[in-house]
């Protein structure tokens, strides 16, 4: 029997495909959540294992300098916050993952410990937390900042940020309620601590004072690119979130991974590489690379791709000429490995073009595009040739539509099941325990 790996979905709380021919009929009330319980609902019934809602907290400008393209595409704006669409879902569904994304940039810990204890507890041990650190200095301006600190620095601030949450959570012991009729307690005051934290960047008394959640804290999910994200996300991670270049770069990722999850002391076996990809499924082949091109040729395609690497750069990417090769020696403070990967293209010798590292872009490192036994095969041998763990669903084009999530709980996610690739029933009680299962 093939090694079976895991399945979740990279999405935001954005508007949902609104103008094209596949727009929901209750688009305009996208807002309040229904149509992701729908989504949430139609994952579970195909058991993936997560869904992982992406964040930022801004209004983006970098591309061409104002808040046009942005707003024009529906492109970082509007997007709602997810911690209450986590916990809509965690309500409508029974036994799957929610993850959300919350910032140490901006949460005090105290708050984002809170937090992350209550939403667990609701989900009844199935919530997880999502590590960002940020990387936009307007949405710092909305908090009242300058701007962030240095990319590395960030990272800095981010694990001792994970030390006073994690402490924060271990400030009540497991055991610590215990409802004694007779002795009228409801808590061991013994068993409920102050922590007493005092470090370079953060300051907290402690305790808690929610009980402690089923997971006792979230499953925790990271996306570390760069080589101190990596560093970071091998201490921290239960799973993180992955772009490879193909399959030596997906193979040298989780190798890297594995071998400083290794030198940190950890068990690399507890560390989930899940690749982002972004399946095209059709009837035939035909069809479904002819959805493709129909994709790359809309005429908003190319300025919303730009759009979007602009927001998470802080590069305006406008004032390059589209079929001319990029400057070599672009930088950012924003995201190093979104900058990265980009700027890599498809890894094949020679400069390419603005436009063809935006079309490379698309294919998310493994080209997935056919029927759904086909994709499925391809997502097995991918699988073993990386060695696991698994994959993340993010739509090509971004903007989700009830056809593609159909495309991929009732066509590709049946097809890989088909294939012993995937799971086909929950047996765990939690997410940390569901994503250490195999």
């Amino acid at each position: 029997m093939p090694k079976k790996f895991h399945m979740g979905w990279f999405m935001n709380f954005i508007p949902p495909e609104w103008d094209s021919e596949w727009a929901s009929p209750d688009v305009k009330n996208w807002a309040n959540g229904r149509f992701y319980v729908d989504m949430a609902q139609s994952m579970e019934r195909a058991c993936f294992d997560l869904i992982m809602i992406e964040d930022t907290v801004m209004v983006a400008d970098a591309y061409g300098g104002t808040m046009e393209g942005a707003l024009k595409h529906s492109a970082f704006a509007p997007k709602q916050d997810p911690i209450p669409l986590a916990v809509l879902l965690a309500a409508n569904t029974a036994k799957m993952g929610v993850v959300a994304t919350m910032s140490t940039s901006f949460y005090p810990p105290y708050l984002l410990a809170r937090a992350c204890s209550t939403v667990d507890s609701i989900a009844e041990g199935r919530f997880g937390w999502n590590i960002v650190s940020s990387a936009e200095d307007r949405a710092a301006q909305n908090f009242g900042l300058e701007g962030l600190p240095e990319h590395d620095e960030r990272y800095n601030v981010a694990e001792e940020y994970f030390d006073v949450v994690n402490k924060l959570w271990d400030s009540w012991d497991a055991d610590a309620v215990v409802m004694d009729r007779d002795a009228n307690t409801f808590a061991d005051y013994r068993k409920v601590r102050t922590i007493d934290f005092e470090g370079k960047y953060f300051k907290s008394r402690g305790p808690l004072n929610t009980v402690p959640s089923p997971q006792h804290r979230p499953a925790f999910l990271q996306a570390g690119a760069s080589p101190r994200g990596r560093a970071f996300a091998a201490g921290a991670a239960d799973a993180i979130i992955a772009v490879g270049t193909g399959i030596a770069g997906m193979k040298e990722y989780r190798d890297d991974i594995r071998a400083r999850a290794e030198a940190a002391g950890r068990n690399p076996d507890d560390i989930k590489l899940l690749f982002v990809v972004s399946p095209t499924i059709a009837a035939t082949e035909a069809e479904a690379r002819a959805e493709v091109e129909r994709l790359h040729h809309h005429p908003s395609y190319i300025e919303k791709s730009l759009v979007n690497i602009s927001s998470n750069t802080e590069i305006d990417f406008k004032q390059f000429d589209l079929d001319e090769p990029l400057p070599e020696d672009l930088t950012t403070n924003g995201e190093r490995g979104s900058l990265e990967y980009f700027m890599r293209g498809d890894g094949s010798p020679g400069p390419k073009t603005l436009r063809e590292l935006v079309l490379h872009r698309a294919k998310r490192g493994l080209e997935l595009v056919g029927t759904a036994e086909q994709v499925a095969k391809k997502m097995g041998e991918a699988m073993e040739e990386v060695g696991g763990d698994g994959f993340l669903i993010s739509k090509p084009g971004w903007d989700l539509s009830r056809n593609y999530i159909n495309a991929i709980c009732d066509g590709l996610m049946p097809a890989l099941q088909r294939q012993g690739l995937t799971r086909t029933e929950y047996t765990k009680s939690t997410l940390r325990e569901t994503l250490r299962e195999f």
